[in-house]
């Protein structure tokens, strides 16, 4: 579904909820899905990615973390721009 970019999600998501198969989970993840039918479609359409912005987000959280109650925010930022060549 996502290897060429052409989804079938819809599809997919009216065989989840025809089923008469008891899966509560993934028939409550369908019915997200389902809501947000544009972005899903879009994410797997469009070439566009956040994952580079989420990585630098996952890494800022990460230090911020580690210097929990030990150090002003000042050591932090510097923490955080010095963490960048990795």
């Amino acid at each position: 579904m996502l290897k060429t970019g052409e989804g079938q999600v819809q599809k997919w998501i009216k065989s989840i909820e025809e089923s008469k198969a008891k899966l509560p989970g993934l028939k409550t993840f369908a019915r997200g899905l389902k809501r947000d039918i544009k972005a899903v479609q879009n994410a797997i359409q469009l070439k566009w990615s956040n994952g580079p912005v989420e990585g630098h987000v996952n890494r800022i959280k990460s230090i911020k973390r580690q210097m929990y109650g030990r150090a002003s925010f000042e050591l932090l930022c510097r923490k955080v721009l010095l963490s960048q060549s990795g």
